[in-house]
Parts: C-alpha cells; sequence; structure tokens
C-alpha cells in the first residue's frame, strides 16, 4: 500500500479481518493510512473510523439462527439477512495521530466519538 502511496483503505468484513483486527490497525497505523473498518471493535482498539451494525444485533441474530439450526431447520433454507441498522464511530484520538481534521459534519453526525 505505501509503495502504491495509497489514500486510505477500506477494510472489507470478513471472519479473517475481524480475527487479525489487531495486526491490520497496526499494520495501517505504521503505514499512516486513513481507514473505515466494518466493526466497532477496530476503532475500539484504535481504527479510525467505523460504519457497522451494533454488535448485539449482530449477535442476537446470530443466536436466532441457531436456535433455529437446534430445532432442525435446514441452513440452506434459511433466508439471509441484511443489517438495517448501521452506526458511525470515529476516533479522534488517531485522527489526531495521522494529522487529519474529521469534519464537524461527520462528527455530528457519529453515533460515538473516542477521544
Amino acid at each position: 500500500m505505501v509503495e502504491e502511496h495509497a489514500d486510505g483503505l477500506i477494510v472489507g468484513d470478513t471472519a479473517a479481518n475481524f480475527t487479525n483486527r489487531q495486526v491490520i490497525v497496526d499494520l495501517v497505523q505504521r503505514a499512516r493510512l486513513p481507514t473505515i473498518y466494518p466493526y466497532h471493535e477496530h476503532v475500539d482498539i484504535g481504527g479510525l473510523i467505523a460504519y457497522a451494525s451494533p454488535p448485539a444485533d449482530l449477535w442476537r441474530r446470530m443466536a436466532g439462527q441457531i436456535d433455529e439450526i437446534l430445532k432442525g431447520s435446514k441452513p440452506s433454507e434459511m433466508p439471509i439477512f441484511r443489517a438495517s441498522k448501521f452506526e458511525l464511530l470515529v476516533n479522534l484520538k488517531t485522527a489526531k495521530s495521522l494529522d487529519l481534521t474529521i469534519p464537524p459534519t461527520l462528527l455530528a453526525r457519529a453515533d460515538e466519538i473516542i477521544e
């Protein structure tokens, strides 16, 4: 990314990116790249911005699906759900370390600001 002079990064919502979130956040911080993440947890450990479904909603939906499977439903016949609620999280400490100014309009829309 550094060699290609990337201006920023969008991290996808794969299981591997969640599992390796600390490694990803550390590498991105070393490269000084503004990055948006798919999970709240990335911002909690130093990521810049996340646009994500609330974790409680995801876990609740997952628990419901597991319950259905345990009661005999076939996973292949279960509907796929899309998140309908999202939160915007901004880590101002990380923004400051990257010498970024987050626009006031973006901060006004944020659901959570970490200072």
